[in-house]
């Protein structure tokens, strides 16, 4: 006998089938009992792991704007002094480590 192993179990096709049903026929009412909102609890708890401390302590972090001595290198992207230039073409500048 022949089986083919990408067909979907019949046992398999038959479940699927009864959860759509029922699903399908749910009300509703009945189906927004089922969801409810998270609150605050749930938030703190999802937020708590085991062996960690929780701080709810907000970071403020000060963005200082790119000063006109700085470049931003177009490999790696990120802010050096001009010294630190290596090549310059079509206006993208490199730095030294990603081109050295």
């Amino acid at each position: 006998m022949v089986t083919d192993y990408d067909e979907v179990r019949s046992d398999l096709k038959d479940a699927q089938n009864g959860f759509l049903e029922a699903f399908q026929s749910a009300s509703t009412l009945a189906a927004r009992r089922i969801v409810r909102e998270p609150d605050e609890a749930d938030a703190m708890a999802d937020a708590i792991v085991a062996g960690w401390e929780f701080v709810a302590e907000e970071l403020i972090v000060q963005i200082v704007p790119q000063a006109d001595d700085e470049f931003t290198c177009y490999s790696c992207f990120l802010v050096r002094h001009r010294s630190q230039i290596f090549r310059k073409t079509n206006g993208r500048a490199y730095c030294l480590e990603c081109e050295g």
